[in-house]
């Protein structure tokens, strides 16, 4: 059973070449929006709170402030809808899923660049 399905993700799942990003890293995701006959680009800019799963079920998230209020999104990294992703910014935090990033605010809420 486990030989199928690693099957069908070699064969059918397309893949797509993101630049490597982690938790801490600002990122402006592009993805399509279809809306009746019309299709669009929105493009989402955060920082990556998540990276989870591994294969055809891997997933990111992704944190921003829109005014007051945090939002989260989540996004598959074989979704077809998905058209580029830009690292903004390298973040140096210390783990892989920065949950407490959520409490914080102001000042306290910056990641520190990671030095190149």
């Amino acid at each position: 059973m486990a030989d199928l399905m690693k099957f069908v993700q070699d064969e059918f799942v397309t893949r797509k070449d993101f630049p490597e990003f982690a938790a801490g890293d600002t990122i402006t995701v592009y993805y399509e929006i279809r809306e009746g006959e019309k299709t669009r680009t929105q493009f989402f800019k955060g920082v990556v709170i998540q990276r989870r799963g591994s294969g055809n079920t891997e997933t990111f998230t992704i944190r921003k402030m829109s005014g007051a209020v945090g939002v989260e999104r989540i996004f598959p990294v074989n979704l077809p809808a998905l058209q580029k992703v830009e690292i903004n910014k390298k973040g140096a935090v210390r783990r892989a899923r920065i949950f407490y990033f959520r409490e914080l605010t102001g000042k306290k809420a910056k990641i520190k660049d990671k030095r190149r």
